[in-house]
């Protein structure tokens, strides 16, 4: 014979249960919410430590994005180095040469509004906020020219601004670069 609890008392159990999961539940979730706003505060009091800014009104006069420093260039250490600013509503330089299967560094920033860009077909793609530089390597494998339009809406020109991104293959890429000077897609 089994024996059986009086209908009372397993409904007794059962309601204790329910409280128990009841507590562990709204516990786990005061916790999950306490782990959100502490780590919001402390996110927003504790910035990225590689964010670099630049003052917007000078930039054309003094720092990394004068004029003359603008486009491909290579640096001392060999690395390939893109810089360029997006502005209402073109993108300087307007033409950009990079080598295929090399690793190019991007540095970009803004002088008015927020903008963006991706390049063709690749995982190039960064927003470029005023005020801040945007930096990211990537590699092109494949030669040939690409688009490279500003996909965040900057105000009613933003449908034509675009550049173009010129990729060479690397032994033809060498022999236009010459140290000190930027590459151009422009014939001279």
């Amino acid at each position: 014979m089994s024996a059986t609890l009086p209908s009372h008392e397993s409904e007794a159990i059962a309601a204790a249960a329910e409280r128990r999961w009841t507590w562990i539940v709204g516990a786990i979730i005061a916790v999950l919410i306490l782990m959100m706003v502490v780590t919001g505060l402390h996110w927003a009091t504790m910035p990225p430590s590689r964010v670099e800014t630049v003052d917007v009104k000078t930039l054309h006069l003094r720092g990394e994005f004068i004029e003359s420093n603008l486009g491909t260039a290579i640096e001392a250490d060999g690395r390939v180095v893109v810089r360029l600013i997006a502005q209402q509503y073109s993108f300087e330089p307007q033409c950009i040469v990079v080598p295929a299967d090399a690793p190019v560094t991007f540095r970009a920033t803004a002088t008015d509004a927020i903008h963006g860009f991706i390049i063709g077909r690749t995982n190039a793609n960064t927003m470029v906020v005023p005020g801040f530089v945007a930096t990211f390597t990537t590699s092109f494998r494949r030669t040939g020219e690409q688009l490279m339009p500003c996909h965040e809406y900057c105000g009613t020109g933003h449908e034509a601004m675009w550049a173009r991104v010129q990729v060479l293959p690397q032994d033809e890429f060498m022999a236009k670069a010459r140290p000190g000077e930027r590459l151009s897609c422009v014939p001279r």
